[in-house]
């Protein structure tokens, strides 16, 4: 589904058309995980293989530097936690404190800053709405794995006595309806709007509001909902717009970063579709309201992704768009069939060659034969599409930085990951 703004339809500006007197609403959005190889392989695999040019994709348009992603630790690589803390308020930290200084001590955030300044402000997420990055905006704790302490700070954190969140799109519905405390009372109680079906989504009609659509985190969007970020972005940018105070939004491509970690190069690719889609209905909320500025960044890279691998000088798109399913639902179809082939062609468009077949019957009869499955149908798409990894983990290269809009020039270069906050706070102060 082709999602536009009505108001888009009927007001487009250029880009010299912006304001020179900065941003009144800002649209922050952060791909979790999405290093320099995710946005050029993803144009890749976007490319229309009808025609000769590699055709430019959204990131390409508005790409305009780089940034570092090291925390204040003893490494440099660094978590999402800690990225999204120096992403968010301008300050480095450890790797797990959620808007905490090394010291543990709070550190005020862009979201708050912009509560401050009356400003309407929202978060929105594919993971859970209480996960590193989205957490590191509105709460503040020594550890990113004290979900339910994080959860209670969108209560707790008053802003000007009021809660720092006027909008919450994401999952993690067991966070916030606790045996111990029930947050989506408490919300409620505030005059919050609540839904739990992604369907009703639509329903969200005046702020404040929070939407809560899966237990934890959504799940993949291969396996189910290939646009779901897109859609939450379409409702989150309509229901902020109708504020005259400005508003200030994050919203985060949670599950590049899983995929990454998981080295399903599919998994990653529809991550990315859907966060690139979202990317340009902000975009095109810009052309529409030229007072508004867009900026894009990722809080590091995930799994040390290779475009090419194994001494050959090819990718494969093909193979991966022949790809239907995450790898670890493939994995646990293909633990229940007594036909490989066939289990195989029925979430792949390509067949198994009978060396791959025997690989995954020799996985089977392992120990653990979902996890031996599981590793084993990564390994075979990896090695069919020449995909390589160096790790499950992080990397510490530098990420790039996108900006659209009234004031996207400032975000040109090369800068500090608490750069880019500090220039968004120039704007909100």
């Amino acid at each position: 589904m082709k999602l536009k703004y009505s108001l888009i339809t009927a007001c487009l500006f250029s880009s010299s058309a912006f304001s020179s007197d900065g941003p009144k609403n800002i649209i922050y959005m952060i791909g979790d995980g999405m290093g320099p190889a995710f946005t050029t392989a993803y144009r890749y695999y976007h490319d229309n293989p009808d025609t000769k040019e590699i055709e430019s994709t959204i990131f390409d348009s508005i790409l305009v530097g780089m940034a570092k992603t090291y925390p204040d630790d003893d490494t440099v690589v660094t978590d999402s936690a800690a990225s999204a803390t120096a992403l968010s308020s301008g300050i480095k930290s450890y790797n797990g404190a959620v808007a905490v200084d090394v010291e543990k001590k709070p550190v005020k955030t862009m979201l708050e800053m912009a509560k401050e300044q009356g400003m309407v402000t929202g978060l929105v997420a594919t993971s859970q709405i209480n996960h590193a990055t989205p957490a590191s905006f509105a709460a503040h704790n020594e550890s990113r794995r004290n979900y339910d302490e994080i959860a209670d700070d969108y209560i707790d954190n008053k802003v000007n006595d009021q809660l720092p969140v006027d909008l919450l799109l994401g999952g993690g519905v067991r966070y916030f309806e606790r045996e111990d405390r029930n947050l989506v009372e408490e919300f409620q109680l505030q005059g919050y709007q609540y839904v739990s079906d992604f369907d009703a989504l639509p329903s969200l009609q005046t702020l404040p509001a929070i939407g809560l659509f899966a237990d934890k985190a959504f799940p993949f969007a291969l396996d189910e909902n290939p646009n779901r970020l897109e859609v939450m972005t379409n409702k989150a940018l309509s229901l902020l717009q109708r504020q005259d105070t400005g508003f200030f939004v994050m919203i985060e491509g949670s599950q590049i970063d899983w995929c990454g970690h998981a080295n399903d190069i599919a998994c990653a690719m529809a991550e990315m579709d859907d966060f690139a889609k979202s990317i340009a209905l902000a975009k095109a909320y810009v052309d529409a309201h030229p007072d508004t500025l867009l900026v894009v960044t990722a809080d590091h890279s995930t799994g040390g992704l290779t475009i090419g691998a194994n001494g050959k000088y090819k990718w494969n798109t093909d193979v991966i768009k022949g790809v239907r399913q995450t790898a670890w639902p493939l994995a646990m179809s293909l633990a229940k069939a007594n036909d490989m082939q066939k289990t195989w062609r029925e979430s792949v468009d390509w067949a198994l060659t009978e060396e791959q077949i025997q690989q995954l019957v020799t996985a089977k009869k392992s120990e653990e034969p979902a996890v031996a499955l599981y590793r084993q149908v990564k390994a075979i798409i990896n090695q069919q599409s020449y995909t390589g990894w160096t790790t499950k983990g992080h990397t510490a290269v530098d990420v790039q930085v996108f900006s659209y809009g009234n004031g996207a020039d400032v975000f040109v270069g090369s800068q500090n990951n608490t750069d880019i906050a500090k220039k968004l706070i120039g704007f909100i102060q």
